[in-house]
């Protein structure tokens, strides 16, 4: 069974999200057959590269809240977080285009290192003093080195704007002929979909229904057929 996940590096619902949904998955007696892939979706797709800002300056701005409300959501994040056993700074942390992390992501999904990737962001941009826009390209190569991928190659896909970034364009074409209209969004074997950072026991739920509706294959055709197995090949027997 294959779980699907948009999400967004910049979204703190999707750190406390991944968390709830790993939780649910490690006691999934099926969790061993069970292929986690994770998708693109920007929340800020048209910020420059260059524009980062305090994160409570942003939710202002964007929603119009004041400053306490701004920093109330994030206590109150922070508080969510903890519950999960995730460390979340809700003083001083900054905003900006997460674009590059997804080209990087897709990049680590090549190589079998996407999940490792994607949790060290998230503890850089949630849990760490060192912000993770204002550092350049070198911060991303550093993670990207510690999630066991090559700096050098990490580097060269950061250096050309164009390096997967077709991927991360079509991961969020797709999730809006899906529906999905924020995240995190999780769809699992395409036939259910979890929107937002549920308890552990919706998908507890969602991974059992989903897992229970697997269709058994149905055979065209009856009687034997000529085909190889461990035994050998069928020989036409003429009679």
């Amino acid at each position: 069974m294959r779980v699907e996940i948009w999400s967004d590096i910049a979204c703190p619902w999707c750190y406390v999200g991944k968390a709830r949904f790993e939780k649910a998955l490690a006691a999934f007696p099926h969790r061993d057959e069970v292929e986690v892939v994770h998708r693109s979706f920007e929340l800020d797709p048209g910020r420059a590269k260059g524009d980062v800002q305090p994160v409570i300056t942003m939710l202002t701005r964007k929603y119009g809240m004041s400053e306490a409300q701004a920093q109330a959501g994030e206590d109150n994040l922070g508080a969510q977080a903890a519950a999960e056993g995730l460390d979340y700074r809700t003083r001083d942390r900054d905003h900006g285009n997460t674009f590059d992390m997804h080209r990087l992501l897709h990049f680590a999904k090549e190589h079998g290192r996407q999940d490792q990737l994607i949790q060290l962001l998230y503890r850089a941009n949630f849990a760490e003093e060192r912000s993770l826009f204002t550092e350049g390209d070198e911060r991303l190569v550093e993670l990207a080195a510690e999630a066991g991928l090559d700096a050098g190659a990490a580097r060269a896909v950061l250096a050309d704007p164009d390096a997967y970034a077709d991927e991360v364009r079509a991961d969020e074409r797709e999730a809006a002929q899906l529906g999905a209209t924020g995240v995190p969004f999780f769809v699992l074997d395409r036939k259910y979909g979890v929107s937002g950072a549920q308890p552990a026991e919706v998908f507890t739920q969602a991974l059992t229904e989903a897992w229970g509706e697997r269709s058994p294959l149905r055979l065209v055709g009856q009687g034997d057929s000529d085909a190889c197995g461990p035994d050998g090949c069928a020989v036409p027997q003429h009679g």
